[in-house]
């Protein structure tokens, strides 16, 4: 098994104005994959804006590897259908933890994410330092679909015994 960095904790909240596909609304779910990694959350019934409120969380062995968060409209009889796709960028979040920050007081603001072209962001996106660990929120506009968007949030976990993000401490 290849060396874990850590465990990325991916709070899924809600989708917004998520495509119908049903009469009614549709019944989405999310699935996250990265590399062999698959993992997904329960369907809301009956309902464009979900909201989930559930936790997955992916164990890292390469920053490298993307990670795709799909939304899927349940259904009983045929095919589930696709709602959109965002990839999940954790690169700067990423380099704001590998600096090592440390004593910040709760709900400082360490860095805004800009939507841009590279990224699936539909919103600015916050680093926030609460209680010792730093989260980011992120607002994912759905591509391959004309509406959607979901919000996630990450955190990561460090793993006893990995070989961990190697943190700078000289630059702190």
């Amino acid at each position: 098994m290849e060396n874990i960095l850590g465990l990325l904790r991916i709070r899924v909240i809600r989708g917004v104005n998520l495509a119908g596909r049903d009469l009614g609304g549709s019944d989405p779910y999310v699935v996250v994959t990265s590399g062999d990694q698959v993992l997904r959350i329960r369907p809301v019934k009956n309902n464009n804006n979900p909201e989930w409120n559930e936790e997955l969380t992916l164990s890292i062995t390469d920053l490298d590897v993307p990670i795709k968060l799909e939304v899927f409209d349940k259904d009983t009889f045929t095919k589930d259908d696709r709602l959109g796709d965002a990839d999940i960028d954790i690169k700067p979040y990423i380099e704001i933890l590998r600096m090592g920050l440390e004593n910040l007081p709760n709900g400082c603001v360490v860095k805004r994410v800009q939507p841009n072209r590279t990224n699936c962001l539909a919103d600015e996106s916050h680093m926030v330092w609460n209680n010792g660990e730093i989260t980011q929120g992120m607002h994912l506009r759905l591509r391959n679909m004309k509406c959607g968007e979901v919000e996630i949030q990450i955190k990561w976990i460090n793993v006893p015994g990995s070989k961990g993000l190697q943190i700078d401490s000289s630059s702190s």
